[in-house]
């Protein structure tokens, strides 16, 4: 495989761009073929086809100072462009720094009826056997460093009465970790109900994994961005998504739009990664942006993204789906963490991007020259005719369907 940096790709074909991927035969087919009807049947219930996603390949993105070409499945437009033209920017300065925290989940079993004091003083003094239990339940995953890390308790008054939670923290490795967490809490669950004498409930792992943080981080040169004028409108955009929420919620929809497009293409449950995210921009008490930027002395735009995100290159989907394999080889990542820095940085670059673009020519333009090719389609252009559609529809600044009806 290349570097990242590879000038021109937008403009190859699509056997040209996947020549430059360094992939195997068998790999390229799966590219092409996708996920099978077969397969399909063996992942969810009551299948009746296949819909596909287009996958991208964002280029430029340096982090850590490794390149990679970065998988991104969506259906809109403009998103891989704009992440590829944001790690650019990035590029001139060292690209981006990132950081992830050991790959640690949390499983919650419920305990009700139940005496929360004696309960909760009983637990902690058999911590030892609880974490002994719940690793007999994955072996292999305690053979591969993880496991069981840590047992904690928390008392809730409700309008149902008193009751207890007991959190395990299982550290997952390169997994994502549901599948591991709620075994050992069904386990955990009932040892508990037999030692304390209690009724047990929801013995489940927990979607905000806040014990598995990412971080990342990039500065952007002001030339590279355009100038000091952008720096500060991207500033001045900055804050009115820390002071209304209707614009937060927009903001940080940007990232996910990089973040959940990396989750799709590696397999990875983006709908688990959404909730989680969501809930840490509300930890406050205040739904607020998850990036911040500031200026540093030298004039030039820093950008930061800190998150939890739960993701694996082991098990599920990954597996399962052809495409997400491929996915996972063009990425060349070696670890769950290292996928987590991987997907932050193209989370602060796709945000990045949108504010630029939202603070000088609009959001629009750029976006709306792709969108006139989905235009042309649903007018019924095909083969060369899309093309020469759309270029008029942005040429005349007029991209609606009864327009490009007309030229068809």
């Amino acid at each position: 495989m290349e570097g990242s940096r590879i000038p021109g790709f937008s403009k190859l074909n699509r056997s040209e761009r996947v020549s430059k991927l360094g992939l195997s035969g068998e790999s390229v087919k799966a590219l092409e073929e996708g996920l099978s009807l077969e397969q399909a049947e063996r992942m969810i219930e009551n299948v009746v086809g296949v819909l596909k996603i287009p996958l991208g390949v964002a280029t430029n993105f340096l982090i850590n100072g490794r390149d990679y070409l970065i998988p991104m499945a969506i259906e809109e437009p403009s998103v891989v462009a704009a992440a590829s033209n944001a790690a650019k920017m990035a590029r001139v300065l060292g690209g981006f720094k990132a950081e992830a925290s050991r790959p640690v989940m949390i499983g919650q079993i419920q305990l009700l009826d139940v005496d929360v004091e004696n309960a909760e003083k009983k637990i902690l003094e058999k911590k030892r056997e609880i974490i002994e239990l719940a690793n007999k339940q994955d072996r292999i995953l305690v053979e591969h460093g993880g496991g069981v890390v840590d047992v904690k308790t928390k008392q809730l008054k409700t309008k149902r009465g008193r009751m207890l939670v007991v959190y395990l923290l299982v550290d997952v490795r390169d997994a994502m970790g549901a599948n591991a967490v709620n075994t050992m809490c069904e386990a955990v669950g009932r040892y508990l109900g037999e030692q304390i004498g209690c009724r047990t409930c929801l013995k489940i792992v927990s979607n905000y994994a806040t014990e598995r943080m990412v971080r990342a981080t990039a500065i952007f040169e002001k030339e590279a961005l355009g100038g000091e004028n952008v720096v500060e409108a991207i500033l001045d955009a900055q804050e009115l998504a820390i002071k209304d929420v209707y614009r937060a919620v927009t903001h940080n929809k940007g990232i996910m739009n990089g973040i959940d497009a990396v989750a799709i293409a590696t397999g990875n449950d983006f709908r688990a990664v959404e909730a989680g995210v969501h809930a840490y921009a509300s930890r406050t008490g205040e739904y607020l942006p998850l990036t911040m930027y500031s200026k540093n002395k030298e004039g030039n735009l820093v950008g930061f993204l800190e998150i939890p995100l739960a993701v694996g290159i082991v098990g599920g989907a990954t597996k399962a789906n052809p495409t997400a394999r491929v996915a996972l080889e063009i990425l060349k990542v070696k670890s769950a963490c290292e996928l987590a820095e991987v997907m932050a940085s193209v989370g602060l670059a796709q945000n990045l991007a949108a504010l630029r673009a939202l603070a000088t020519e609009g959001i629009q333009k750029g976006h709306m020259k792709l969108h006139a090719r989905n235009i042309a389609v649903t007018a019924g252009a095909r083969g060369e005719q899309i093309d020469k559609i759309a270029e008029q529809m942005v040429k005349e600044g007029n991209i609606k369907v009864d327009r490009a009806r007309e030229l068809l």
